[in-house]
């Protein structure tokens, strides 16, 4: 079985292919360099803690690459003619997308049965981007779930394989949401391997219903999100 994860170069994504390795080999990673940007303001400091946070969490406050553990080859978009055409050659069973831009139809029919995608959220209520933010800004934490499901040509669309809700816990702060969830990811991505090698396909349903697509959060919205997390998890 080969297995190949398209990603980009994050704390979080190195943690999760490095916990991914242990357990299974991947043929190859392919990292997409475009750092996708909006017109407006988006960044808060949490995340600067978040950062922070998970190096120590999951790296002993160390700096670590994906080329640390395992074969990567870069590329500016995961869409591109060269790596659709390096895809091709790697003839993959598996593709794991976790944290690129949209796949286009030309990525998905290099493996349409093993194409899967992890998407931070209840994609029949949030689809798109900062999901679980949009969820908090809500206030609807019973969407605080991660969701690994069949990558289509619609937009976090696909039929749902796996999904967890993501433990909160009395007096969690919004910086430690990404650990909890990336380390449920993991978990997902294991069991559903497993499901393959046993069944040579993953099972999964189709979603009820197409969810909102919500695009980047602006960073006084963030500054919302922390407050209502903040206040719920106090509560706990």
């Amino acid at each position: 079985m080969k297995i190949v994860v398209l990603t980009s170069e994050t704390i979080h994504h190195a943690y999760f292919v490095r916990e991914l390795v242990k357990t299974f080999p991947v043929e190859q990673v392919l990292i997409e360099c475009n750092v996708f940007t909006s017109p407006f303001e988006t960044h808060h400091n949490f995340e600067d803690k978040r950062d922070e946070y998970e190096r120590d969490i999951f790296f002993n406050k160390k700096g670590f690459l994906l080329k640390d553990v395992v074969s990567v080859k870069e590329f500016a978009s995961v869409n591109d003619v060269e790596a659709v055409r390096y895809l091709k050659k790697l003839q993959p069973d598996i593709i794991i997308v976790f944290g690129t831009g949209k796949v286009l139809p030309e990525v998905i029919q290099v493996c349409p049965k093993g194409i899967v995608n992890l998407h931070g959220g209840d994609p029949e209520e949030y689809r798109g981007l900062d999901s679980h933010l949009w969820a908090i800004y809500h206030k609807d934490f019973t969407s605080l779930i991660t969701t690994l499901h069949h990558l289509n040509e619609n937009l976090d669309d696909g039929s749902t394989i796996l999904q967890c809700k993501i433990p909160l816990t009395h007096g969690m702060l919004i910086h430690e949401l990404r650990r909890y969830n990336t380390e449920i990811c993991i978990k997902l991505v294991l069991n559903a391997i497993k499901m393959y090698e046993t069944h040579s396909h993953f099972l999964s349903k189709p979603q009820r219903k197409c969810g909102r697509y919500y695009s980047f959060m602006p960073s006084v919205l963030k500054e919302i999100c922390k407050i209502h997390f903040e206040e719920y998890t106090s509560k706990l």
